[in-house]
C-alpha cells in the first residue's frame, strides 16, 4: 500500500494505538489526545479515528496476524520435544534477535513467516552441525510444504543479512547516553507540552482511613510539601523534630537523679 509522507506520523501513531488495544488491558490504553499530545503528531483525533477505519478495512479486522515470530516460538517447540539436546543448545533469544535484525530489511517483507522462521532454525543448527536437529527440521519443512528452492532461496538472504549484522561495519549500540537534538519550535513545543501535564497528587504515606478523608489528605500534603519546600523551617519545626530525638543514656541518668 502506498502512502504519502504526510500520512506516515498519523499512520504510524495509529498502528501504535491499534496494536495496544490487543496486547494491552483497557486501562492501560492511553486516549487519542494523550497519543496526539505525547507523540508530537499534527493529526487531530477525527484524523485518527478515520485512518484507524482505513487500516482495519485493509488488514480485513484481522489484527492478531500470524507472523514469523509466531512460527518461530512453534517449529523451536517442536524441535525441543523430539530431540534429546538441552533447551540451552537452541537459544530463543538469540533467535528473536536475529528475526529482528531480518524485519529491518524491506526484502524480507515478501518473505513467508514460515520461511523466514525455519531459515532462521536451519541457519542456526548448521552452526551447530547437530544431525538429529536438522533431521527434525527436514521433518517440519516437509509437514509445513515449504520447498527446498523456497527455503534455499531466502536462507542465502538470511545468511548474507546476519554476516552484515554480526559486521563491525555494522553501527551497534554502545550504550552512551542518548542525546536528542531538536530544532527551537520543536524544543518549544515539547516544553508547553511537558506544563501542561496534570500533576498528580501526593500519595500520603501514613494511609487514609476512609475515603472522604483521602482527597483532603492528599491535598494537605501537597500543599505542605510546597510550604516546605518554599519557607525556611521555623523554630516550631525545629522543637518537633527536636523532640523525636532519642535521649541519650546521660540525658536519662540525669533525668532519673532529679526524680
Amino acid at each position: 500500500m502506498k502512502v504519502k509522507p504526510k500520512h506516515l506520523s498519523c499512520i504510524g501513531v495509529c498502528c501504535f494505538q491499534l496494536a495496544a488495544r490487543v496486547v494491552e488491558e483497557e486501562c492501560n490504553i492511553p486516549s487519542a489526545h494523550e497519543i496526539i499530545r505525547i507523540s508530537q503528531c499534527k493529526c487531530t483525533v477525527s484524523d485518527l479515528k478515520r485512518m484507524e477505519k482505513i487500516i482495519s478495512e485493509k488488514l480485513h479486522f484481522e489484527f492478531k496476524a500470524t507472523t514469523a515470530l509466531t512460527f518461530l516460538h512453534l517449529y523451536h517447540t517442536i524441535v525441543l520435544c523430539h530431540t534429546s539436546e538441552r533447551e540451552e543448545v537452541l537459544n530463543l533469544d538469540k533467535l528473536e534477535a536475529q528475526l529482528k535484525a531480518c524485519n529491518c530489511r524491506l526484502v524480507f517483507s515478501k518473505a513467508k513467516p514460515s520461511v523466514l522462521a525455519l531459515c532462521l532454525l536451519t541457519l542456526e543448527v548448521q552452526s551447530l552441525k547437530s544431525v538429529e536437529l536438522f533431521e527434525i527440521l527436514l521433518r517440519v519443512q516437509k509437514h509445513s510444504k515449504i520447498s527446498d528452492c523456497d527455503l534455499l532461496y531466502w536462507r542465502e538472504l538470511v545468511s548474507k543479512c546476519l554476516a552484515d549484522y554480526s559486521s563491525p561495519e555494522c553501527c551497534k549500540p554502545d550504550h552512551k547516553k542518548l542525546v536528542w537534538i531538536v530544532s527551537r519550535r520543536t524544543a518549544q513545543n515539547l516544553q508547553n507540552s511537558y506544563y501542561s501535564v496534570p500533576e498528580l497528587p501526593t500519595i500520603p504515606e501514613g494511609g487514609c482511613f476512609n475515603e472522604s478523608e483521602s482527597e483532603d489528605s492528599c491535598e494537605d500534603m501537597s500543599s505542605g510539601e510546597e510550604s516546605l519546600s518554599s519557607s525556611p523551617p521555623s523554630d516550631l519545626e525545629g522543637t518537633f523534630f527536636f523532640e523525636l530525638k532519642p535521649k541519650t543514656k546521660w540525658q536519662t541518668l540525669n533525668s532519673q537523679s532529679l526524680h
